[in-house]
């Protein structure tokens, strides 16, 4: 597989993100559905948004993993929030994330009125190998 990021600017990378990401030749495109902060029993976690990305991180880690698919593979992480304000200050645990997985992704927040339950967060990504 061939990738290759397309940052015209430079004030993206202090986002953590790509403004677009080309692959050629890949070996297979995993499309994860949106991971959230759900137990392993299916309960949706009613605590504050930090814990709630480190969460949903963890289950959008596992998946990619039980796949046999690597998250440095992943090219597009779409963030879906229930509050922009209340997630902005821990945006950098997703950062770290994203820095420790050394990911180069096209990203998209989008503020939503609603998540399923009392979820606050929702991550669904693209991954390729």
């Amino acid at each position: 597989m061939e990738k290759r990021v397309i940052n015209p600017w430079e004030w993206q990378n202090e986002r953590s993100y790509a403004q677009a990401v080309e692959v050629k030749n890949p070996q297979g495109t995993l499309y994860v559905s949106g991971q959230t902060a759900i137990s392993a029993d299916g309960i949706s976690s009613a605590e504050n948004m930090e814990s709630q990305i480190v969460l949903a991180l963890k289950n959008l880690e596992q998946v990619i993993t039980e796949a046999d698919y690597e998250c440095s593979g992943i090219v597009r992480l779409n963030i879906y929030t229930t509050s922009t304000a209340e997630l902005w200050p821990h945006f950098n645990i997703i950062q770290e994330w994203v820095a420790k997985h050394n990911i180069k992704q096209a990203t998209t927040l989008l503020e939503v009125t609603s998540l399923f339950e009392t979820l606050k967060v929702e991550l669904e990504a693209t991954v390729v190998k």
